[in-house]
């Protein structure tokens, strides 16, 4: 036995092949560089957004009262 575990295959994010996750895989957990300049591209771009609670379109009175 050589005493390592083998490696956990994921499918990747991008484009959904299998994909090992380990480090002998430098673009884990894509499958290769494409998917993950692919990935970085659509954050980048504003396409993928985190929800978070809106912001009110109205300004705080003055006198702090809402």
């Amino acid at each position: 036995m050589s005493g390592k575990a083998p490696a956990k295959v994921v499918a990747c994010p991008a484009c959904g092949k299998p994909a090992a996750y380990d480090a002998a895989n430098a673009w884990r957990p894509f499958c290769c560089e494409r998917c993950r300049v692919t990935d970085l591209g659509g954050w980048a771009s504003e396409n993928y957004r985190i929800p978070g609670v809106p912001e009110s379109p109205d300004p705080p009175a003055e006198n702090g009262e809402p």
